[in-house]
């Protein structure tokens, strides 16, 4: 067994203070559900923060760098990618050098738009493209407080722990 950490953090668009508390025209993507948010999250792919710390946990316990390595920010087939397609691309590395996911356990750290009723969802995304049971990914959010840079609204961060195995 081997253990790895991953962490994401992307920033919101445009200012927060400058925005109606009711305007939800945007909308961003984490664990690969489509959430209405005020503003979209700055990224070259869709900025799914959830996946990208997950994506750097499996590749980290691996041994295998991590996301950038992978997928770098200034090679265009990456722009606007589905993150979902990226993880699904490290699961099949993960399965070629002789591993599979053990388990994940996830925060997201957000002060708005509120996670909670996306959660189920976010789990299911996960488990089905890293091939696991439900019960082996976990996703849980939190806030701030409105301290930091998250709890001003000006981004949203993820943390991930992935547990990878040996096939044989």
């Amino acid at each position: 067994m081997r253990i790895g950490h991953g962490y994401d953090v992307h920033a919101f668009d445009g200012d927060a203070e400058a925005l109606s508390h009711s305007d939800t025209s945007a909308s961003i993507v984490i664990g690969g559900v489509h959430i209405p948010a005020r503003r979209r999250l700055l990224a070259h792919s869709d900025g799914d923060v959830l996946i990208h710390a997950i994506c750097d946990a499996l590749l980290g316990a691996a041994g295998l760098g991590d996301i950038g390595r992978h997928f770098p920010d200034t090679d265009p087939d990456y722009e606007n990618a589905d993150s979902r397609e990226l993880l699904r691309t490290v699961i099949a590395r993960l399965r070629d050098i002789g591993f599979c996911v053990g388990n994940i356990d996830s925060t997201i750290v957000a002060q708005a738009p509120r996670m909670a009723e996306h959660v189920s969802q976010m789990q299911r995304n996960i488990a089905e493209d890293c091939e696991v049971s439900l019960s082996s990914v976990n996703v849980k959010a939190t806030t701030t407080e409105k301290l930091g840079f998250v709890g001003r609204q000006e981004g949203i961060a993820c943390h991930a722990v992935a547990l990878i195995e040996s096939l044989s």
